[in-house]
């Protein structure tokens, strides 16, 4: 009575919505390990800033360096699992390069806010060191989705696909089956 007897088939997915599917999912899960290396980044940050008593920004790229690494274990085994493991010394060494660049995008706004405007409440520092975060993630999101976590070949992509697509289809009704064999 339901779809399953209707004997119609499930289309599979087209391969714009494939992959729309997995650029969102990306983003979720660089979204997830982003959001547990930003609570890692601020609380290091506020930590050290406050028992050691260092300078914001220096306190800020301690923050920083710690969250780069907690991130990079996050981004190979869960974000970027099923990315090309080939060259690990050439992915690490762009991945160094580009949390680099990052760190000094999100402490650089940390930097102009602190010394360039005088602000440097425990409040203003933490909004700045946030409003750095975000700018500089969008940096590290481009880069090393395209550049240190590249994606797997062709032909193993197509596998994948082929793969996913009959997974997607509807398997047929047992009644339905046992109907085809006997005629």
């Amino acid at each position: 009575m339901g779809s399953a007897s209707s004997g119609l088939r499930v289309r599979p997915r087209s391969a714009v919505r494939r992959r729309f599917d997995q650029l969102f999912r990306e983003i979720a899960k660089f979204g997830a390990v982003g959001g547990a290396g930003l609570l890692v980044n601020l609380v290091t940050f506020n930590l050290v800033r406050h028992v050691t008593g260092l300078q914001v920004v220096r306190a800020s790229v301690i923050a920083t360096i710690v969250a780069i690494v907690f991130n990079y274990i996050g981004f190979r085994y869960f974000t970027y699992r099923d990315r090309d493991r080939g060259g690990r010394t050439r992915e690490m060494g762009l991945f160094v390069l580009f949390s680099a660049v990052g760190l000094v995008i999100e402490n650089g706004v940390l930097y102009v806010a602190t010394y360039g405007f005088g602000w440097d409440s425990s409040l203003q520092s933490n909004v700045f060191k946030f409003l750095g975060i975000g700018i500089a993630t969008l940096f590290r999101f481009w880069s090393y989705r395209t550049w240190v976590f590249r994606t797997v070949p062709d032909e193993a992509r197509e596998v994948v696909v082929s793969a996913e697509a009959l997974l997607d289809e509807e398997p047929e009704p047992r009644r339905s089956r046992a109907r085809a064999r006997a005629n």
